[in-house]
């Protein structure tokens, strides 16, 4: 059904890419969000979406100021 929604839209505007819900990565981004969602955004109060904005890339800007080398241990040949 998504597939032959995606063919009713403009040629290369989506691209279908499989990711497994159990994907490894997955766990990075939601521990990346649950942590900047508690030390960030926690108790913030904000008067504008565009301040909102601001906050968040400040903080995406902190966070890029201390990056956190993280070494896959997945290995593809272990896939099939």
């Amino acid at each position: 059904e998504t597939r032959a929604w995606l063919d009713t839209r403009p040629a290369g505007r989506f691209q279908f890419t499989f990711t497994p819900k159990h994907g490894s990565w997955l766990n990075l981004i939601e521990g990346f969000f649950s942590k900047f969602a508690r030390s960030v955004l926690r108790h913030i109060r904000v008067t504008s979406k565009y301040e909102l904005k601001e906050r968040i890339m400040a903080g995406i800007d902190d966070v890029n100021r201390h990056p956190v080398v993280h070494t896959w241990s997945y290995k593809l040949a272990d896939a099939a």
